[in-house]
């Protein structure tokens, strides 16, 4: 769907149908997002929980568990989500290409929202000690 659509694909997941560890996709995916390398990322496990998760363990990753087009929508628009997990055994094919759909088209809207998004950052450079009160300067 998404080189139909006229993407570029960077595929971090597996090409085997045996059992695999979300955060083998998850980690790959998102480093490329929080890189540049990759505009957005798009992650699948069973219910998108796993994933979520294991992206927003990555810093400036902001992963959004979608099961309608008003969520992915509102995830986009207001969270300026970057990487969409979607619930693989929980949402049919078709809602699954319509969600894409909207997250493609989305764009973030900026202005009250942006205030939420800069306390997360702030936050994720405390954790890592790149600011103020952060570990590091302890």
């Amino acid at each position: 769907m998404l080189t139909a659509l006229g993407y570029e694909v960077l595929d971090c997941g597996t090409d085997s149908p045996s059992a695999f560890d979300y955060p083998d996709a998850a980690y790959p995916t998102c480093e490329a997002v929080q890189v540049a390398k990759a505009d957005t990322g798009i992650l699948f496990c069973g219910t998108g929980i796993g994933m979520s998760i294991s992206a927003n363990k990555v810093r400036g990753i902001r992963a959004a568990v979608c099961h309608d087009e008003v969520t992915t929508e509102l995830a986009r628009r207001h969270n300026n989500a970057n990487v969409l997990c979607l619930p693989a055994d929980l949402i049919g094919e078709e809602l699954t290409r319509r969600i894409v759909e909207v997250w493609l088209k989305t764009r973030f809207e900026g202005g009250r929202h942006e205030r939420r998004l800069r306390k997360i950052a702030e936050f994720e450079d405390r954790q890592a000690g790149l600011g103020p009160e952060g570990p590091a300067n302890r």
